[in-house]
């Protein structure tokens, strides 16, 4: 009898579409495409460059040089983008600090390097400083990496090509209390004694500001993903009525399908639009999140991200035939969606052709924007391009399914 029921199970495995592919098929579709996000970081010609602007406002031999062999860097993407002034140095491109702060808290770039007037009672020596921006903290940490070595190297360069007489303030006092009381260093030249490199300061612009950034830059990716689970369940019940035949009734009254589907839709938002004040609301009183001073930034988000998830789950919904068929289609859509677009894996992560595909999702637009308004504290104009996109996605969405629902008006 046990295997009668193995047998039993087998065949209805096997009749199930929906379930052969959610055990078979999604798996492995999942499996790439992580294995694509994290794989193709291995590769260096598909590792994303590190976009970074330079302000070098007042160049020295040691700045210049350091700046040269940034340049040289094949992970680094320099920028060229200025709001203010611009200095040539080494024929290359240096913004103003301001620029380069702003530019950092834009999002255009990941960090900035910055090389300030030094104090005169330290030799001229620049002083270093990296703007970074810890959402993307992989960057950072690179670029600090990169920096460090691009000085160290500079440094070495200049003590070679200019010989200098020792200068006891300019060594650390640890080499210099290791260099006066060793006497197998007495023979040591006075010139091949390399200055002290200046010391460079890692400075976060943006999240050093935050009582929580972690819960700041994660709350909108898991709020979305599950406005577009709730919205998808909740447009279920278009089919409920087709199965059971109350469409045809409502479609026999005065009620036309276009009323309908725009009276699910109002429906549809305003329920996505109370589910994502409520998490946010949460998330401000128990986590923190500053939700009271960004509410305009909020309130237009929420707005049309919601009208834009319930536009998509109708048209999944119009392009389904059953109940059943729109489970298992809205989980792997969603959730390839969501990984592709930055719910599940910080898009920075990503290789640049992975991002690329990313800005086709749902998803990326409506974290870009949500991101903008609580991580970077930019204002409601600075969200233009995402509100445009994703209300645009709503308009085509909404379409798609007046399309996809005639056939319910035909039969």
């Amino acid at each position: 009898m046990i295997w009668t029921v193995i047998q039993t199970s087998w065949r209805r495995l096997r009749n199930n579409r929906s379930e052969l592919l959610l055990t078979f098929i999604v798996p492995m579709v999942f499996f790439s495409i992580f294995a694509l996000i994290f794989g193709s970081r291995d590769s260096s010609s598909s590792t994303p460059k590190i976009k970074v602007a330079i302000s070098n406002e007042f160049p020295t031999e040691l700045s210049d040089r350091s700046v040269a062999l940034l340049q040289e860097q094949k992970s680094l993407r320099l920028t060229e983008r200025s709001a203010k002034s611009t200095v040539q140095a080494t024929n290359s491109i240096s913004v103003s600090r301001e620029s380069a702060e702003d530019l950092v808290r834009r999002g255009m770039v990941s960090a900035a390097v910055v090389f300030s007037k030094g104090d005169p009672k330290s030799g001229g020596q620049p002083e270093i400083q990296i703007l970074t921006d810890s959402f993307d903290q992989v960057a950072s940490q690179v670029l600090t990496a990169v920096v460090q070595k691009a000085v160290m190297t500079a440094n070495a360069e200049l003590a070679k090509s200019h010989p200098t007489p020792f200068n006891p303030a300019q060594v650390n006092p640890v080499a210099q209390a290791s260099f006066n009381n060793s006497p197998s260093l007495a023979s040591v030249k006075p010139s091949s004694c390399f200055p002290q490199p200046p010391s460079i300061a890692t400075v976060d612009i943006i999240g050093g500001k935050k009582t929580n950034p972690v819960i700041a830059m994660y709350a909108a990716g898991i709020a979305v993903m599950f406005l577009l689970f709730s919205a998808t369940t909740a447009s279920g019940s278009l089919l409920e009525e087709r199965e059971n035949s109350t469409l045809d009734r409502l479609l026999c009254s005065r009620l036309t399908m276009d009323q309908l589907l725009l009276g699910k839709w109002a429906f549809l938002t305003i329920i996505g639009s109370i589910q994502m004040t409520l998490m946010f609301t949460f998330g401000a009183i128990v986590f923190g999140i500053d939700l009271q001073h960004h509410v305009e930034g909020f309130v237009a988000m929420t707005l049309v991200t919601a009208g834009a998830a319930s536009s998509f789950a109708l048209m999944l919904a119009a392009l389904c035939k059953s109940r059943m068929q729109l489970g298992w289609v809205s989980t792997i859509v969603i959730l390839t969606m969501s990984a592709l677009g930055g719910s599940m894996v910080p898009r920075y992560l990503m290789s640049e052709t992975i991002q690329k595909a990313g800005l086709w999702t749902f998803n990326a637009w409506a974290l870009d924007g949500y991101n903008k308004i609580f991580w970077r504290e930019l204002p409601l104009k600075e969200v233009g391009m995402e509100l445009a996109v994703l209300t645009a996605s709503g308009f085509v969405f909404i379409v798609a399914a007046r399309v996809f629902a005639i056939r319910w008006e035909r039969t």
